[in-house]
């Protein structure tokens, strides 16, 4: 089994430290996005329902991401296990992103579940991704620091995020709830992509 090991050496004291500002700040960034579309949707997707005269699927668009990112997960789970956490996140950003442009262009209700069902499974695959490249590239002293970051960074979105999706909604429109978040999600990643390209492979000794 391959695995990646945390760097040694002398080790950042802060989290904004040079080496590694751009994957806390890209890591974060993912985790809030992820959180805003788990929260802040609900205010869209009533007017997105009455747009798209779809009120009878309404239910199955609001609740299909909670299930598929249970299995997106476990996926990354097993995956990051096997692989690296390095696929499970360019792959889970990717479903990301194209589940929110296909849910934010939806034509009709049925597509706006289909694009939600994917953004879900991604949310789940670069959730579990992005613990497990913190938990190995950031020095344990760090830990506390950066998965507290990560709760904030759920806890925010729950406050202001309803609020800000329904100044969405009311000014530029609910489709741009979830296309905002798609576009955001891009240069996030990248951010965290030298931090992921920094660890070094490590052959399991047992296998």
């Amino acid at each position: 089994m391959t695995d990646l090991a945390v760097p040694t050496g002398s080790s950042p004291t802060r989290l904004l430290a040079p080496s590694l500002r751009a994957l806390t700040i890209g890591s974060v960034a993912l985790v809030s996005l992820g959180a805003f579309e788990a929260m802040a949707v609900a205010t869209a997707m009533p007017t997105a329902a009455v747009a798209l005269d779809g009120i009878a699927g309404y239910a199955l668009a609001f609740g299909l991401p909670l299930a598929t990112s249970v299995v997106g997960l476990v996926a990354a789970g097993v995956w990051a296990d096997a692989r690296g956490p390095g696929a499970p996140l360019r792959v889970g950003v990717l479903a990301f992103v194209a589940g929110l442009l296909v849910a934010g262009l939806a034509p009709a209700m049925p597509i706006l579940a289909a694009g939600r069902a994917v953004q879900g499974f991604g949310s789940g695959l670069f959730s579990v991704a992005l613990y497990v490249i913190v938990g190995r590239a950031v020095h344990p002293a760090l830990h506390p620091r950066i998965f507290a970051a990560f709760a904030a960074a759920w806890v925010v979105p729950a406050v202001v995020g309803p609020p800000l999706a329904g100044l969405m909604v009311e000014t530029v429109g609910w489709r741009w709830v979830f296309v905002l978040a798609a576009v955001l999600a891009v240069p996030a990643a990248a951010l965290v992509e030298p931090g992921l390209r920094g660890l070094q492979p490590q052959v399991d000794p047992d296998r």
